[in-house]
């Protein structure tokens, strides 16, 4: 997509998805992607270096996610465009939620709300920052994330129905654009 002259970075923090990138490199027989270790707290490329970032459900695993917005800002050019998927909700889950293991793993503890998201990208410098809900978690979904839960992962005391009733669209994946402005 970025054509015999552009170049392409992927960017990881283990060894092993980074050996699983190369080899899927190997195997297209592109030249112009490079693929380098590092965290998105701290993109180890030089400021203004790229046109565009994309990522799909990572942002909501960082602990940092100011920090996330402002590195994807200093690496950014003039102009250039933030797309991201990640999880966002319409507002912060209930505490007792935060402690469901699966939830983490499954991106949604973590996630930002999309007024924490504006604000956050905001802060970084972002102009026309944008979330675009791309699926809303309804009753049925939620029926269903709850049926693979494990038992024992749920805590005492929590209401699962209630639960179900209090999140029907609050959890959404969603599609998270900015600009970095020019000059």
């Amino acid at each position: 997509r970025v054509g015999p002259t552009g170049k392409a970075f992927g960017l990881d923090m283990t060894d092993e998805m980074l050996t699983l990138a190369r080899a899927n490199q190997a195997k297209t027989g592109l030249s112009n992607v490079k693929f380098v270790k590092g965290h998105i707290e701290d993109i180890p490329l030089p400021d203004e270096s790229v046109d565009v970032i994309i990522s799909n459900c990572v942002i909501n695993l960082s602990g940092d996610k100011q920090r996330v917005f402002a590195e994807a800002f200093r690496v950014l050019r003039p102009g250039g465009r933030l797309a991201v998927s990640d999880i966002v909700l319409r507002r912060a889950l209930p505490a007792e939620l935060n402690r469901i293991t699966a939830l983490w793993t499954g991106c949604i503890s973590g996630a930002l709300t999309e007024s924490d998201c504006l604000a956050a990208l905001a802060a970084a410098g972002f102009d026309s920052a944008d979330v675009e809900p791309t699926q809303i978690f309804d009753r049925s979904a939620l029926e269903g994330l709850v049926a693979d839960l494990p038992e024992d992962e749920i805590p005492p005391g929590i209401d699962v129905q209630a639960a179900i009733e209090g999140l029907d669209g609050v959890i959404r994946s969603a599609t998270i654009r900015a600009v970095k402005p020019r000059g």
